[in-house]
């Protein structure tokens, strides 16, 4: 399946502020980051790497990219890199 960057983009970001401990330090316009500005720890870290792969059908994040995603713009251009992106029309 194929998605608009616009769509991606929407989703990802509707899910990191779903899932942030500090939901009310989240602006999706400003670049944060996940854990010193959103409240992420481990657990709510993989609770959001799961809800990605589910949402957009991508294999599991190994180790070693996951840790070096560290704010908003780094999980979408992760996302963005994993997944069809049509151009609009």
């Amino acid at each position: 399946m194929s998605y608009s960057s616009a769509e991606v983009r929407e989703t990802v970001l509707a899910i990191i502020e779903q899932l942030a401990p500090e939901r009310e330090r989240f602006e999706p316009g400003k670049d944060l980051r996940l854990v010193e500005d959103l409240g992420f720890h481990s657990l709510a870290l993989l609770e959001m790497a799961f809800a990605i792969e589910d949402d957009f059908d991508l294999p599991p994040i190994d180790e070693q990219t996951g840790r070096a995603i560290q704010t908003t713009e780094q999980v979408l251009a992760y996302v963005l890199s994993q997944v069809e992106v049509r151009t609009p029309s």
